[in-house]
C-alpha cells in the first residue's frame, strides 16, 4: 500500500479525522486557532476575504468529471487511463483531514454535499503549501484545481491553490458522535446543520413542502395574499394569544392566532379563491405536537363547502408527498411510523359514530356538562374541573378517537358548541358541517362549511364570550365586530381550510417531534 493510499484510508478513523474536544481543552484551541489566523495575516493573507469565485459546487464538480470520464472511456481526451477536468474553483467548510507532512486529504462540505481535495506539497508548492498546515476542522476554504479520481477511486479535488475564506475560532461538535444534547441541538441548530446530514435534509424538506404547496394552489386558481400579524381582536381560533401595545397608537394589539377572519373578508370582496401561508402565534404550552409560533395554510373557496375541501385536502398532501418523495406511500420508519398510505381518497368517519365505537358515549345524549362530565369518569377519561362542554368532549376524542387514527382519516360533523365559526347542516340544528384531519394519531387539519350567516355568527361569538365569563376560558373565541360588519354585507357561500405545515413535514418526513423541523423552536431558559 502505498503512502497515498494509506492517508486516504484513514478516513475511516475516528481519533484522525476530527478533534475530540472536551469542555477544558475548548480555550485553548480557541487560542491556538487565533493563533493561527495571527499566522495567516503575518504572510499576507486575510482569513476572512470578501468573496471567492466559485465555479462549480460539489455536485456540479462531481457531475463534471464523471462525464469527463464516460468520454474519456470513449476515447475522447488527452489521458484515457487517467481523466481530469478542467480547473474549477470550489468552496466548502473542513469537515475532516488525514495525511502528514507533504499531503493532505481534506473532505469538503457546502450546501449540495461533499467532495474531497487532494492537496499535495510537489504540486502547490512551498509556499502554497504552507496554508494547508494552518486548516482546522470547521475552517471554510476555496480549492482551484482539477477533478480527478486517486488511487482509491474516490473524486477529488487536485489542489493547485487552497485559500482560507474563513478562519473558524471555536471547534465544530465531533463529527463521528455529532451533537448528542438534544437542548444543544435546537438552541444552535447551525452546529446541527453542519454536524447532522438528517437535520439538513428536514430543512431542505420543508421549503419542498412549501414549495409544493405553493404550486398546488395556484394551478387551481387560488390567489395567495397576506393578512396583519399584529391584529386589534384575536378571533377566529380558539386560542390564548400573545398581546403588546402599540406606543404610537397607544392600543392593545395581538399576534394574530388565525388568519381565517381577514381571509373571508376578501373572499366578501370578490376574491373567490385566497389563501395565506403564514406564522401564527399561540401561547399554548411545548410538546412533540405543539410550539407557539407555527406555519399554517388557510385557504377559503366560494361557492364550495366542507365535502370540496376534504378532496382539496386529501389531493393537496398526496401531491406534495409524491412531489416531495416521489410517492404518496410513505414508508415505515422503525419505531416512529408504519407505512402511510396517502393516496385519495380517505375514510370519512362520522365523528358520533365513531365515539360511540370507541368510547360508548353519544354526545347527543349527554348534552349538558354534568352528563358528559359522568360518562367520562364511568370510562377513566379524566374531567377538567370547570371545563365548558365542548372542551370535555374535545378530551374524549383526542384521548380515545385520535390515537386510533395512523392511517389518513378524515372525522366529520361535529356539534356547534366546538365549531362557532362553522355553517349548521341543513338537516340539523346541533351539528356542523366540519372536518378534521388526522395521521398518526394527529390532527392535520381543520376546516368547515364556512358560517355565513351575520345573525347566527354574532349569536355563536356572543355565545363564546359567555362561555368565557362563566368558565374562565381563555382560549374561547372573541367577537369581531369589524368581521361580522364584513360579512353582513354578504359572504358568498364558502369552503374553508386550516392545515399545519409543520406537522405535515413532520409526517412526511417520519420525525416524530415539531421540533426536528422548527429551525428556531420555542426553548425553555437554561
Amino acid at each position: 500500500m502505498t503512502n497515498q493510499d494509506q492517508q486516504e484510508q484513514s478516513a475511516n478513523s475516528p481519533e484522525e479525522s476530527n478533534e475530540e474536544v472536551s469542555a477544558a481543552g475548548e480555550q485553548k484551541l480557541i487560542e491556538d486557532r487565533l493563533a493561527k489566523a495571527a499566522q495567516l495575516r503575518d504572510k499576507g493573507f486575510d482569513p476572512y476575504p470578501p468573496r471567492f469565485d466559485r465555479t462549480h459546487t460539489s455536485a456540479e464538480a462531481t457531475k463534471l468529471f464523471e462525464y469527463v470520464e464516460v468520454m474519456a472511456s470513449n476515447g475522447v481526451g488527452d489521458d484515457a487511463e487517467h481523466p481530469r477536468t478542467e480547473t474549477v474553483r470550489i468552496a466548502g467548510r473542513v469537515m475532516a483531514r488525514r495525511g502528514m507532512g507533504k499531503a493532505a486529504f481534506i473532505d469538503l462540505k457546502d450546501g449540495y454535499g461533499s467532495i474531497q481535495a487532494f492537496a499535495r506539497q510537489n504540486t502547490m508548492g512551498d509556499e502554497a503549501y504552507e496554508i494547508v498546515n494552518l486548516l482546522d476542522i470547521g475552517d471554510i476554504i476555496g480549492v482551484e484545481g482539477s477533478v480527478i479520481r486517486t488511487r482509491r477511486g474516490e473524486i477529488s479535488v487536485e489542489a493547485q491553490q487552497v485559500t482560507v475564506l474563513t478562519k473558524a475560532i471555536r471547534p465544530l461538535p465531533d463529527k463521528w458522535h455529532g451533537l448528542q444534547d438534544q437542548e444543544i441541538r435546537f438552541r444552535q441548530r447551525y452546529l446541527d446543520l453542519i454536524s447532522n446530514d438528517k437535520a439538513m435534509k428536514n430543512a431542505l424538506l420543508r421549503s419542498m413542502v412549501v414549495q409544493s404547496m405553493r404550486s398546488f394552489m395556484h394551478d387551481r386558481g387560488f390567489i395567495e395574499v397576506e393578512t396583519p400579524i399584529l391584529v386589534p381582536v384575536a378571533a377566529g381560533a380558539q386560542a390564548t394569544p400573545f398581546e403588546t401595545h402599540h406606543n404610537q397608537l397607544d392600543r392593545d394589539l395581538y399576534l394574530r392566532i388565525a388568519t381565517e377572519l381577514y381571509l373571508k373578508k376578501l373572499i366578501v370582496g370578490g376574491i373567490e379563491r385566497v389563501f395565506e401561508i403564514g406564522r401564527l402565534f399561540r401561547n399554548e404550552g411545548l410538546d412533540h405536537d405543539h410550539n407557539p409560533e407555527f406555519t399554517t395554510i388557510e385557504s377559503y373557496q366560494a361557492y364550495a363547502d366542507y365535502n370540496d375541501v376534504m378532496s382539496m385536502v386529501e389531493n393537496m398532501v398526496s401531491y406534495i408527498a409524491k412531489e416531495t418523495t416521489g410517492s404518496m406511500v410513505l414508508p415505515a420508519v422503525e419505531g416512529v411510523r408504519p407505512e402511510i398510505d396517502l393516496t385519495p381518497p380517505w375514510p370519512r368517519l362520522d365523528l358520533r359514530a365513531e365515539i360511540k365505537k370507541q368510547t360508548g358515549i353519544d354526545f347527543v345524549e349527554t348534552r349538558d356538562v354534568e352528563s358528559l362530565s359522568a360518562a367520562m369518569r364511568e370510562r377513566n377519561i379524566h374531567v377538567e374541573a370547570g371545563s365548558a362542554w365542548g372542551r370535555l368532549l374535545d378530551k374524549v376524542i383526542s384521548s380515545e378517537v385520535e390515537p386510533n387514527l395512523v392511517q389518513p382519516h378524515f372525522l366529520v360533523d361535529y356539534p356547534v358548541e366546538m365549531s362557532p365559526l362553522a355553517k349548521r347542516k341543513p338537516d340539523s340544528d346541533e351539528i356542523v358541517e366540519r372536518f378534521e384531519g388526522f395521521v398518526m394519531g394527529t390532527e392535520l387539519c381543520n376546516a368547515f362549511t364556512e358560517l355565513n350567516d351575520p345573525v347566527d355568527q354574532r349569536d355563536r361569538f356572543e355565545q363564546q364570550e359567555k362561555q368565557r365569563l362563566d368558565f374562565g376560558d381563555d382560549e374561547a373565541d372573541r367577537l369581531d365586530e369589524d368581521f361580522l360588519v364584513a360579512i353582513e354585507h354578504g359572504m358568498p357561500p364558502t369552503g374553508g381550510l386550516g392545515l399545519g405545515i409543520d406537522r405535515l413535514t413532520m409526517l412526511i418526513a417520519g420525525e416524530e417531534s415539531i421540533r426536528e423541523i422548527l429551525l428556531f423552536p420555542a426553548m425553555r431558559n437554561t
